[in-house]
């Protein structure tokens, strides 16, 4: 892959998918192989990021939380999160000039408690533009996986609040909500299959083209850089 990361004020990448669907390694992965390129990287997660953020993870995404909090209040709790990290670290890292990748962002409230838990859309939008103050990703990708493939890949130990406290049919509207904002934002959110493909090099080359160049040919010397 011989073209340049883009470099102008900072560029902000987001990670989406529903579960299993391996966003952290996938965010980890392109991480890595920017700062190869010579750019400088912030890596987030949400719910996180931040010592509010990771107090508030705890809340949203431990087991024993299920069915302890309501629709509203998750919507609210995450978007709490997600304003304590873009003021304290997305910003300013873009600010920077770093590239800031993300796994999740505003776009899996929409999915969660849009599609998957019946908020009103626009309701949930309003939040999270006085949540981010305005604050869009360049480009986000979203890993598509069947629900009960991605589910079966999540262990015992991995397993959220999301996983136990709600069935297949919510996580199957979290998904059809998710193509369905990809749909709607075709130019901002690349759809990259994460199930039909032989390795997982396969899956990243998809990845980068995803984020950088929708027809970027890796040739042999990219390939190599995303084997390391």
């Amino acid at each position: 892959m011989n073209a340049e990361i883009p470099s102008p004020a900072g560029l902000f990448v987001t990670v989406e998918g529903p579960e299993g669907a391996g966003k952290t390694t996938q965010a980890a992965r392109l991480a890595r192989f920017v700062e190869g390129r010579g750019r400088s990287v912030t890596l987030v997660r949400e719910p996180g990021g931040t010592e509010l953020g990771e107090r508030l993870r705890s809340i949203l995404l431990e087991r024993r939380s299920a069915g302890t909090i309501l629709p509203r209040a998750d919507a609210l709790l995450f978007n709490a999160s997600r304003a304590q990290l873009v003021d304290e670290v997305i910003r300013p890292a873009l600010e920077r000039g770093d590239v800031v990748i993300a796994t999740r962002f505003t776009d899996s409230t929409l999915a969660y408690q849009g599609y998957g838990l019946g908020l009103p859309l626009d309701e949930l939008r309003a939040v999270e533009r006085f949540a981010t103050g305005g604050l869009v990703p360049g480009r986000t990708v979203l890993l598509d996986v069947p629900v009960d493939v991605g589910l079966a890949r999540k262990g015992i130990r991995e397993r959220t609040r999301f996983e136990s406290a709600y069935d297949r049919a919510f996580h199957e509207r979290v998904r059809a909500g998710f193509l369905q904002l990809a749909r709607s934002d075709p130019d901002r959110i690349r759809i990259v299959d994460d199930h039909d493909l032989a390795g997982a090099d396969a899956l990243f080359e998809r990845v980068l083209r995803a984020v950088f160049d929708e027809s970027m040919p890796l040739g042999d010397a990219g390939r190599a850089e995303v084997s390391r």
